[in-house]
């Protein structure tokens, strides 16, 4: 199978290309993010032209399929974005179909152990880093020859803290050869250690979770991911997280619409 070699900048309209979030963590800067739940290109388009350094494609809790998740990576393309895809299980196939869509990086639900995390890196990266299969469909055409080289060093490998077993775990998920980041899930965190589902900031059993997963990613040298909110932002950077989303989609919708709302009636 061959693929034309065309360049990243040609398929972008002249776009400069996309800063890696790797390259941002390396400038000593966060990465912000934003999250999208609805099943639209046009939105995800929307969200990444707002000037984000990254987009979620949420394939766990979000409406959308892999035919639509396909158009939304490459209405993120159009932009200097980096998208991001949460599959909704630690399964292979979808994790290389999201791949092969042209998805930069992949946040794993519920890993629970390093060979959860091996299992995940597997899926990610080529042989003999991992055990992916080549067949890089959409991403080929994108990025032509070059994506098989330069693929394993590209993708983030990005697993998910939010169990007990997990954070008993997580320096040994950290240091999975492959892995790029750790993404706290906040809320099923919280549920896992007998918390309402929120942000559960000043709780000490939240609190030491927090500490011990960034300890952990700091140690092992790579990335500190998590899902929170504009009002949280400076909070979690100063915890030492580099990968904060601020803005959900259907969140920002509801919030506009119904502040637009307030002020018509008044």
């Amino acid at each position: 199978m061959s693929y034309s070699n065309v360049s990243v900048a040609e398929t972008k309209g002249g776009a400069q290309a996309r800063p890696s979030l790797r390259s941002i963590w390396a400038q000593g800067r966060a990465a912000v993010g934003g999250w999208c739940g609805i099943p639209s290109a046009l939105s995800a388009e929307a969200m990444a032209r707002a000037g984000f350094d990254w987009v979620c494609i949420d394939m766990q809790h979000g409406c959308m399929d892999y035919s639509t998740a396909l158009e939304m990576i490459r209405a993120i393309d159009a932009t200097p974005c980096q998208s991001i895809v949460r599959v909704p299980w630690n399964e292979p196939g979808i994790i290389g179909r999201v791949l092969d869509a042209g998805a930069d990086g992949v946040i794993i639900p519920m890993i629970r152990t390093a060979a959860d995390a091996r299992a995940a890196v597997d899926a990610c990266l080529y042989p003999p880093d991992g055990r992916r299969s080549f067949g890089p469909m959409r991403v080929g055409l994108r990025d032509g020859e070059s994506y098989f080289r330069e693929a394993n060093s590209r993708v983030l490998v990005i697993p998910m803290i939010e169990t007990e077993d997990a954070l008993a775990n997580v320096e040994a998920i950290a240091t999975t050869p492959g892995v790029g980041a750790l993404f706290l899930g906040p809320y099923d965190m919280s549920v896992a250690l007998g918390l309402p589902p929120r942000d559960n900031d000043g709780e000490a059993a939240f609190d030491h979770a927090v500490a011990t997963i960034v300890g952990a990613a700091k140690k092992a040298g790579i990335g500190a991911a998590v899902l929170s909110s504009a009002s949280l932002f400076a909070q979690r950077a100063a915890q030492g997280f580099n990968m904060i989303s601020t803005t959900v989609d259907l969140a920002a919708l509801s919030h506009a619409a119904r502040s637009d709302l307030a002020a018509a009636r008044k």
